[in-house]
């Protein structure tokens, strides 16, 4: 089974492909002005931050933001962003988000709260921004095709020891799973979206968060359960708040609008670990990750070992790590996401290891494949001790499939000798 699915994936691989792009949340609706939007933030208060706070900020810590663009000029992310890189060699640089969807990723792991502005999980650390094109601003300029590779290894020769990716498609790209595999060599971190359209009926993996290699983020809701909307399958590795989100409402930076989506999650889950590394410096990101897996919330009734199709191994839960100790690190030089010998002993320190090309533990297409919430092995959870549950939306379990798309991916296809290049269009998770 393992094999098959390989292989379907190599197909897709060789195919020239477009995605067509979708800027921002799902139901993204005019709402608050700046001034209140803090208040609108819900799971800071579920998430016990104000706790994790008083021993972790995330200082120290840097999250690659490849997306967008960031603005550095909004009141919440002054000072906090970095000298990053323009991939989509569009005009500006990457401080011209085009979108607003970008800076509200900034904001979500990085934001000062300053101006009333959405306050980060992690405001300690810093963001450094690499934008690529999305469909708005390929339809308007010419962009690189091959942006999404070049920031990956950009971000994955940089300092930053984390990087966020809250875009996708339907399409594999070979060329970018090499990218994502080199940043995992390099010890870092990929968090991608995994997808907005379960209630659209779309039940194929999304891109890049389906690589073995990425970190994929499924969206929960404020009950705790999967979001109706969120992508699921066996590709899915952790989840974090995605519903009921405040987003800038476009590029003119002029107010917050409601929203809710798998890029909120991913950005959630991104801030997660830094505030996870910045109380465990000598860990690598191995380590953070299996601390991240372990110390998930799960309920009191899911069966331990298994890993659900919609919520993974749990919904983020860094006050459980950082406030009570939960969660081992593990081995440091095998990665929990595939299970092979991967980066060295400091992952800040740049080692290089061997990436496997396993597919993911808890796959369907694996023994011991997860299950969706509410089954025998992973039945809806009871609320944690930080006032999170794990379990899953009845609509989503009674067959509603995968979930958020955000980015694009771009595609080259190759015919006998000569490669003709596709434009890519991405959506925003």
């Amino acid at each position: 089974m393992i094999e098959v699915r390989r292989l379907r994936r190599g197909f897709l691989s060789t195919m020239a492909a477009t995605a067509v792009l979708t800027a921002g949340f799902v139901g993204a609706a005019p709402a608050a002005l700046a001034a209140d939007v803090q208040s609108k933030q819900w799971y800071l208060d579920a998430m016990h931050a104000e706790e994790i706070w008083k021993t972790s900020t995330g200082e120290g810590i840097k999250v690659a933001v490849i997306d967008s663009g960031v603005n550095s000029s909004t009141p919440s992310l002054k000072g906090q962003v970095l000298k990053g890189m323009d991939a989509s060699e569009a005009k500006g640089d990457e401080t011209d988000d085009y979108t607003g969807h970008g800076t509200t990723m900034a904001e979500l792991i990085v934001g000062t709260g300053a101006g009333g502005g959405l306050k980060g999980l992690a405001p300690g650390a810093k963001v450094v921004p690499y934008r690529i094109s999305y469909t708005k601003l390929q339809e308007k300029e010419k962009t690189n095709a091959f942006d999404s590779e070049e920031a990956i290894r950009a971000a994955a020769d940089s300092d930053a020891q984390i990087i966020n990716a809250s875009f996708g498609s339907k399409y594999y790209s070979s060329a970018e799973r090499e990218a994502i595999k080199y940043a995992q060599s390099k010890g870092k971190l990929f968090f991608a979206s995994a997808g907005n359209e379960a209630m659209e009926g779309n039940s194929q993996d999304s891109y890049p968060a389906a690589y073995p290699e990425t970190i994929a983020v499924a969206a929960s809701d404020r009950n705790g359960k999967v979001a109706k909307y969120s992508q699921h399958g066996g590709f899915v590795d952790i989840s974090a708040p995605g519903s009921d989100i405040p987003m800038w409402c476009d590029e003119k930076f002029t107010g917050y609008c409601d929203g809710s989506g798998t890029s909120a999650s991913s950005a959630i889950a991104s801030a997660s670990a830094a505030l996870i590394w910045s109380a465990h410096p000598d860990w690598n990101g191995n380590q953070v990750l299996r601390a991240m897996f372990d110390s998930a919330a799960r309920g009191d009734d899911w069966k331990p070992g298994t890993v659900s199709n919609y919520l993974g191994h749990g919904i983020v839960r860094p006050n459980a790590n950082i406030s009570r100790g939960e969660g081992k690190p593990g081995d440091p030089n095998i990665s929990p996401l595939t299970n092979t010998r991967i980066g060295g002993k400091s992952a800040t320190s740049g080692t290089a290891g061997t990436s496997g090309a396993s597919a993911k533990p808890g796959s369907t297409t694996e023994p011991g494949a997860s299950t969706a919430p509410g089954s025998s092995q992973a039945p809806e959870a009871k609320p944690s001790a930080d006032g999170v549950v794990a379990g899953s939306d009845k609509s989503a379990d009674s067959g509603s499939s995968l979930g958020l798309v955000i980015g694009g991916v771009a595609v080259v296809a190759v015919v006998a000798v000569a490669a003709f290049l596709i434009v890519r269009r991405r959506r925003t998770a």
